[in-house]
């Protein structure tokens, strides 16, 4: 059966099911404000600023502009049935008090029954990035600026999930506190050099997954051994890719592990090999890869490929916040301010993605046009 992230009873209401919409999703969100003097629904604030998203908004003052654009009706599709629209000021102090991690989990969750499973396998990116534009100075005269692990579905181009890095930590406890969200049944999970850490193995392995990991120099033993094994006896598999004026071939060789390297799970070990010629130079990277993975789950093709699109979390999302969405310019620095917003762009790709789109920045112009081409992406949902 498929996987699903498991959310905290305390702050759902009910399991997700494919049925419930993302605006009932919504309606699970703990209100953060003292009841008195409330006009307006938590849910209804989340979704008209996430419409607002869909449509550019980057800041509180666009989210609040194109809210008060919008007639009584449209607003009231999304839950705000006061005639008065909510200002900046009330954005500003609802979005920036609301708890995020119950946000980020609802919203992962629905994003999860969204998705599918290919070839009876779900393939999960894990990679963290620091909103630099919500730097603050501490007390202690350091700065700081949030830096958030977002955990990004292969195949369908979605975020299943996001955390905060908590003070004094990093980003190798923060990956395992995600993971820890999802059921990683038949999931394969891959991640970056920076954690290919035993624990981390470990906790991939224990829930029923696999994992995908890159090989460097910051685990020197195990480096050298994949470096020094007989990769000249190997066969290779080779795939040409054409395009900006470039020429990238992918030669993947890949052995099973020999018994004596001890890393947890280990199965395979492949080496890769990415040659570019671009413009007259030809450039050459070699990077090593170990996975639990056997060869019939994962033969050499289908590993290059899991390989590859790893790296759809830096292109397909971090790199659409930061010059979509203008996000390390953005002046949202207060509260939980900055991670809010960051989850409100994630699930606007996410719905994006979903609906078709592959051009993000032409989607937002698309859906900017007319108020009520984000509001039924959010309703149909």
């Amino acid at each position: 059966m498929p996987s699903s992230p498991t959310v905290e009873p305390t702050h759902a209401d009910s399991q997700l099911r494919r049925a419930d919409g993302l605006l009932q999703v919504l309606l699970q969100l703990p209100d953060p404000r003292r009841r008195r003097g409330v006009r307006h629904r938590v849910a209804g604030i989340v979704a008209v600023a996430l419409t607002a998203v869909l449509a550019g908004a980057r800041s509180y003052a666009g989210i609040a502009s194109w809210t008060a654009d919008l007639s009584v009706e449209q607003r009231a599709q999304v839950g705000l049935t006061r005639p008065r629209a909510p200002d900046a000021s009330t954005f500003r102090r609802v979005l920036g008090c609301l708890d995020a991690v119950v946000l980020d989990a609802v919203v992962g969750a629905f994003v999860w029954t969204r998705t599918a499973t290919v070839d009876g396998r779900r393939v999960i990116a894990l990679d963290g990035k620091t909103v630099r534009g919500a730097r603050t100075t501490t007390d202690a005269g350091t700065d700081h600026a949030p830096h958030l692990v977002a955990a990004f579905d292969h195949a369908s181009g979605t975020v299943l999930g996001q955390l905060a890095i908590a003070a004094k930590s990093n980003e190798i406890p923060t990956v395992r506190t995600v993971l820890a969200g999802f059921d990683l049944t038949d999931v394969v999970v891959s991640v970056d050099a920076m954690h290919t850490q035993t624990d981390t193995a470990a906790t991939i392995i224990a829930g029923g997954g696999d994992y995908v990991f890159t090989v460097k120099a910051n685990q020197p033993t195990l480096y050298a051994a994949c470096k020094h094994l007989p990769w000249r006896d190997v066969p290779a598999h080779s795939a040409v890719q054409k395009g900006h004026g470039r020429r990238v071939r992918r030669t993947i060789k890949v052995l099973a592990a020999p018994a004596w390297i001890t890393f947890t799970g280990a199965a395979q070990i492949a080496q890769i090999r990415r040659t570019v010629a671009q413009g007259g130079k030809t450039t050459v990277e070699v990077v090593y890869v170990i996975t639990s993975a056997d060869h019939r789950a994962a033969p050499p093709r289908v590993l290059a490929a899991w390989v590859q699109g790893h790296w759809g979390i830096e292109n397909r999302v971090h790199w659409v916040r930061d010059v979509t969405f203008d996000e390390d310019r953005s002046q949202i620095r207060t509260g939980h301010g900055p991670q809010v917003m960051a989850t409100l762009r994630n699930t606007a790709i996410s719905l994006l993605r979903l609906a078709g789109a592959t051009n993000i920045a032409e989607a937002l112009r698309h859906h900017a046009r007319q108020p009520d081409r984000p509001i039924n992406l959010l309703l149909t949902s």
